[in-house]
């Protein structure tokens, strides 16, 4: 089998979409080690997402690339998984409340959005107070509370 020329090779169209599943064109990406190596190399710079290799490979994101599927408290701390798998401590002060009151927070040192998952909102909102009066709802972590606004 010959291999193709350069000048007839086309980009894949990869894409993620609202619930952070990895796409090339119309077929899902299940493979465990292709997600690996698309999660681990993605980047974000001002023109968009990519991953790099010898060329810059575009990805679109239909909303955030990463979805934080569970979250709890630990003691002081709120600790999230992430659909890539890894576990990691939640900054709250991250945390806000996007259109149709979906909540999202930074992973991977603060390099990434994640939405939360429609499990993590709801374990989100068992965590936080609400004040019906003011209509705003918050969550108290070691000694100090962080609001959940939009």
């Amino acid at each position: 089998m010959a291999a193709v020329p350069p000048a007839e090779w086309t980009l894949p169209a990869l894409r993620v979409d609202v619930d952070g599943e990895w796409w090339d064109d119309d077929v899902q990406i299940t493979h465990p080690g292709v997600l690996a190596n698309l999660r681990g190399n993605l980047r974000r710079d001002p023109d968009g997402y990519f991953i790099q290799t010898r060329v810059r490979i575009p990805v679109t994101v239909a909303d955030a690339p990463f979805v934080i599927t569970r979250i709890e408290r630990r003691g002081d701390t709120l600790h999230g998984w992430v659909n890539d798998g890894v576990e990691q401590d939640i900054d709250p002060a991250t945390l806000r409340i996007g259109a149709g009151d979906v909540p999202y927070a930074a992973v991977k040192d603060g390099g990434f959005e994640a939405r939360l998952s429609r499990a993590a909102a709801y374990q989100l909102l068992v965590l936080a107070d609400y004040d019906e009066r003011s209509g705003r709802g918050a969550l108290r972590l070691g000694g100090r509370e962080y609001p959940l606004i939009r």
